[in-house]
């Protein structure tokens, strides 16, 4: 069994480094495909550049390797690292998270019912302390335990996109006219 909370303490400093904020690590994929997914971000333009990609999976391999050569390698099985950006409808996993994307719509599964639900889907109010507010379609506020999300994440919306300025569109009018042949 993979243990996030260790994998993180390894990962997260090889993050910091390069200057980039940590936004997710997760082991998924079961034994077909066991896939290490690491998510970051450069906390002044909340995205990541291709080559930042490729210069975090360098420093996480080299950093998983040295531990798996002193024989304590954290992973006991092989695996595929997987580093991006946390995309556009990201995940929220962070307290910070969600009072940054706060006023955006979202998506929140409980670990277990509250109030006889689980799912959320609403507006994003923010977060007081350790409870997370979100406004649904019915304009009902809910009060949800921080500890208690599953999963959350950003729902794609033109408010949201017109709020994700692109690092660079260099190249875009190329792909559009190529796309038009």
């Amino acid at each position: 069994m993979v243990d996030i909370g260790v994998l993180n303490a390894i990962i997260a400093p090889e993050a910091e480094a390069m200057g980039l904020a940590l936004v997710r690590v997760a082991f998924f994929g079961g034994e077909s495909d066991p896939t290490l997914q690491v998510m970051a971000e450069r906390p002044d333009t909340r995205q990541l550049t291709i080559d930042d990609c490729a210069d975090l999976s360098r420093r996480i391999s080299d950093r998983l390797d040295a531990l798996e050569e002193a024989g304590k390698d954290p992973i006991d099985q092989a695996y595929r690292l997987e580093v991006s950006s946390p995309g556009i409808d990201r995940p929220l996993t962070r307290r910070a998270d969600f009072a940054d994307w706060a006023g955006h719509e979202a998506k929140i599964a409980l670990k277990e019912k509250l109030n006889g639900r689980q799912r959320f889907n609403g507006e994003l109010v923010g977060i007081d302390g350790d409870t997370v507010r979100i406004l649904d379609k019915e304009e009902v506020e809910h009060s949800l335990p921080f500890d208690a999300i599953d999963t959350a994440k950003l729902v794609l919306t033109d408010k949201l996109i017109a709020a994700t300025v692109p690092l660079s569109i260099e190249g875009a009018d190329e792909m559009e006219e190529e796309g038009q042949d």
